[in-house]
């Protein structure tokens, strides 16, 4: 059976829709590695614990796992491209670069976590109750950071040759691995921070292994995987770096601002952490929503592209807008109704609701201000063009949001006046991005560049 999706023909709402659903099922799956840690931890440690496993090292491994990967898509684009060109040997030559950056990339970030975690955790400002249990889980999560970036660089690629089912499977398989694990060394070890850490590295080995083999064991020739192949190619990777270093940089941006957020919301107590670690669940149930609609629009004009269907990659751009508005109005209705109680499976301390109900109210009837970032962003890196969209990004988000915290803020030093940082600075880079899209020189650019006509 070909699981590959040939998204250059065919109607457009309906390949979106087939594709994009196993990401955002995959995207769950993913989030419940933390959250299963999250309810085990919070249940049975306590709410010091579920601060460390949550808000506190989540910021920064987020930082560093998001580089990557924002670097990494430069290899599902080019991949995305030649697949759509029919391109073969260069597919071949990007597919093995991208595998031999993982491990490069890893082996580097490992080291990083490793050493830098508690001075990291100390210069954010990390409370006493809660640095010991985050160091911990932090260099466990980083002993295991290879297998975790392989994972994401080859999921990368099945999905830029149109699978998006496989590393949907993967990642079911292994989320049920984190919970018996999650369960195994945390409730009957009684290992605490350490037993969690474990379980999701270990479930990130499994996940690692599996979509080696899928790649491995591809019917076509061209798609295929060779272990003895894997190396960086010069040109391949040049060509990685020119689409991935922007998008990686436009991560990092975004993660640096979340970590002075993070340190200024840690400024307001374990109370707030605990609260803001639990909402970043509900919150991210947006996220991986929106990044799935992301994906898939990257990856349809990517094919698109490279098959030269100009027309067909605008009309595909209204078609994935329109669905991902639907999908977040669903979402803010969800998030306001349910977040309270969703709350309360993970804690259920007076002080950690209070604060939660107060996020809840204030972020997610606005997830919609988001939504044009997302959508006109992947289009335009699925074309090549990801300098400007990391000018728009560190302007519209990054910049104006550290200004409204260090101005703002301080004006009135509570979580509702923080966290209006990001429905305002939303709405301003998403302005900023429909005008850019509607202009319509970003397509012409790189017809100019890749010689179409």
């Amino acid at each position: 059976m070909n699981r590959k999706l040939d998204m250059t023909e065919g109607v457009i709402w309906k390949l979106l829709v087939r594709f994009f659903l196993p990401i955002l099922f995959g995207s769950l799956f993913q989030q419940l590695y933390n959250t299963a840690d999250a309810v085990i931890v919070g249940n049975f440690v306590g709410k010091e614990a579920l601060a460390a496993v949550g808000g506190t090292t989540g910021t920064f491994i987020n930082l560093l796992v998001g580089f990557f990967t924002g670097l990494a898509s430069g290899a599902t684009v080019i991949i995305a491209q030649y697949y759509g060109a029919k391109e073969h040997e260069a597919l071949q030559r990007a597919l093995h670069t991208g595998i031999a950056l993982g491990i490069a990339g890893g082996a580097v970030f490992m080291a990083i976590g490793l050493i830098c975690a508690p001075t990291v955790l100390s210069a954010m400002g990390t409370p006493s109750d809660i640095i010991g249990y985050a160091v911990t889980y932090m260099r466990i999560y980083f002993v295991g950071i290879i297998p975790g970036l392989l994972y994401n660089v080859g999921a990368g690629i099945l999905r830029a040759l149109g699978d998006s089912r496989r590393p949907l499977i993967v990642l079911i398989l292994c989320c049920l691995c984190n919970i018996v694990l999650d369960i195994l060394f945390v409730v009957v070890f009684q290992m605490g921070v350490a037993g969690a850490g474990w379980a999701t590295t270990l479930s990130q080995l499994l996940s690692c292994v599996c979509v080696l083999y899928f790649l491995s064991h591809m019917p076509e020739e061209h798609c295929r995987l060779r272990l003895p192949q894997i190396r960086l190619d010069r040109l391949t990777l040049l060509k990685i770096v020119q689409i991935g270093l922007p998008a990686g940089l436009q991560s990092t941006m975004y993660n640096i601002c979340n970590v002075i957020l993070q340190a200024t919301v840690n400024d307001f107590g374990t109370d707030t952490i605990a609260a803001w670690t639990v909402y970043s669940k509900i919150d991210s149930i947006f996220w991986m929503t929106i990044s799935a609609f992301g994906v898939a629009i990257t990856t349809f004009v990517g094919q698109n592209f490279g098959a030269r269907k100009f027309d067909r990659i605008k009309r595909g751009v209204k078609v994935c807008f329109g669905l991902s508005v639907i999908a977040t109005v669903c979402i803010s209705l969800f998030s306001v109704l349910c977040g309270g109680a969703i709350i309360r499976l993970f804690n259920d301390d007076p002080g950690v609701l209070a604060v939660g109900e107060v996020i809840i109210k204030t972020v997610p009837p606005l997830f919609i201000t988001y939504n044009a970032i997302e959508i006109f962003s992947g289009a335009v890196r699925g074309c090549g063009d990801a300098v400007r969209p990391m000018l728009m990004t560190l302007c519209g988000v990054c910049i104006l949001r550290i200004i409204w915290i260090f101005a703002v803020v301080p004006l009135s030093p509570n979580i509702r006046t923080l966290i209006l940082s990001y429905p305002i600075t939303w709405t301003v880079t998403s302005l900023a991005f429909f005008l850019y899209y509607l202009h319509g020189g970003w397509l012409r650019r790189r017809m100019t560049i890749n010689g179409m006509s």
